[in-house]
């Protein structure tokens, strides 16, 4: 993979151009999308700017985000060619640090759940996981240093997990889903991949202009509280495999770790989130729904066909039992750093059983609007594995610094 870090590192010491570390990604996508198939539109004339922290830092956008140079297609044959007039805030935070837009990434349709062409760059026999399909695969292939997707059940941390990349889902609102199509508005969240924690705090910190993602370093002896999740079903040996060998990294590189169990509301926030998505899904995607109906891919539309009947009085209620969640979940917090659980429930699918992947262990997290960062832990059968380090909502450089010190952990250990 490329790393933002060393990217910035080498341009300010003078050891590279912008220019030249463009051309390096554009050479990587000629060479690996026709395997890979993470892009559905390369801007071959895109080049570096001439200014910013990020300047020299080729990235991808997936297709759900408005950019005003290439159309925005959403992963549906109801918006083929559709181009809007302006780029979305997210999109102008990076041009206006300095980064070059190289191309749109693969989304499925309406970044629900049919998958797209796209291949895992680690097998190609394998799914690189939804929705943000494109943008984990171009950094996992070592296309890009950078890409931005976007999370309402699983969509970023699970791809991260299956091709190998680090990743965030920052907290909720922390970057403006303004210009993103919308599928659930108390759920989506834009999260960006990179190489490791420390590229993905350099482009928040260049990105947002907050300080506190300038100055983070790998955090010393953290409290982790480990979570299973039973609740969300049993994992396949690989990703209990990969959370074993994370806890132990990490007690060894001095952090105190503990298995606890989650409370009961927080459970139950996990049930509900399925009713809080689809209940808005049927208001975001109304006019699609109602004048397009037979054009909306098929798994999507299957779903929102099957839910078409949740009342108001079921997603109210499914409302007030999410925030009883965010209460309880943050008062655990009190006694720990980071929460550690798996980001997926083991390998990625093969190809031909036509699945994404499950957001399962996701799902919680995207509803409770904390900070969550993959960490690649190791590969079973030449397949990368995950872990998620979560942090109490707001501290997402905790969430990073915590992510570092585990990659250093993982590093020494391995």
């Amino acid at each position: 993979m490329i790393s933002l870090a060393d990217l910035q590192r080498r341009i300010e010491a003078g050891e590279l151009s912008p220019d030249a570390a463009i051309a390096q990604s554009h050479a990587a996508i000629e060479a690996k999308e026709k395997d890979v198939r993470a892009f559905v539109r390369h801007d071959k004339s895109a080049r570096a700017q001439g200014a910013g922290p990020l300047r020299g830092i080729a990235v991808g956008i997936k297709d759900i985000i408005d950019t005003a140079n290439m159309p925005t297609e959403m992963g549906s044959q109801i918006y083929r060619g559709w181009q809007p007039r302006s780029d979305a805030p997210v999109v102008m935070m990076l041009k206006q640090a300095g980064a070059t837009i190289i191309g749109k990434t693969t989304t499925t349709a309406f970044a629900s759940r049919d998958p797209t062409a796209t291949l895992n760059p680690h097998n190609l026999g394998h799914t690189p996981g939804g929705s943000s399909s494109g943008s984990a695969a171009a950094v996992g292939a070592g296309m890009i240093p950078l890409a931005l997707g976007t999370q309402t059940g699983g969509s970023v941390i699970r791809p991260a997990a299956y091709c190998g990349t680090a990743a965030i889902k920052p907290s909720f609102r922390m970057l403006p889903t303004v210009g993103v199509k919308c599928y659930s508005w108390a759920l989506d969240t834009v999260g960006l991949f990179g190489a490791r924690a420390e590229d993905l705090a350099r482009g928040l910190s260049a990105m947002t202009g907050r300080t506190e993602f300038s100055g983070i370093v790998p955090a010393k002896s953290p409290r982790i509280g480990v979570v299973r999740q039973e609740f969300a079903g049993a994992v396949e040996p690989a990703a209990e495999e990969g959370l074993q060998a994370a806890i132990k990294a990490a007690e060894r590189a001095g952090a105190g770790v503990q298995t606890i169990d989650l409370p009961e509301a927080v459970q139950e926030a996990w049930r509900i989130h399925p009713i809080v998505q689809d209940f808005e899904a049927h208001r975001a995607l109304a006019w699609e729904f109602s004048e397009r109906h037979d054009e909306i891919a098929p798994m999507l539309r299957a779903s929102l066909d099957a839910t078409v009947g949740l009342t108001p009085k079921e997603y109210d209620e499914a409302r007030r039992i999410s925030r009883r969640g965010r209460r309880e979940l943050g008062e655990l917090f009190e006694g720990f750093d980071v929460l550690l659980t798996y980001s997926a429930p083991g390998t990625p699918p093969a190809k031909e059983l036509a699945t994404t992947g499950d957001p399962r262990y996701n799902r919680l997290w995207t509803l409770m609007g904390n900070p969550c960062v993959n960490v690649p832990v190791l590969k079973v059968g030449g397949l990368p594995i995950g872990v998620q380090v979560i942090a109490r909502f707001g501290n997402d450089p905790l969430a990073l610094a915590a992510a570092w010190f585990l990659e250093n952990a993982l590093a020494k250990s391995g």
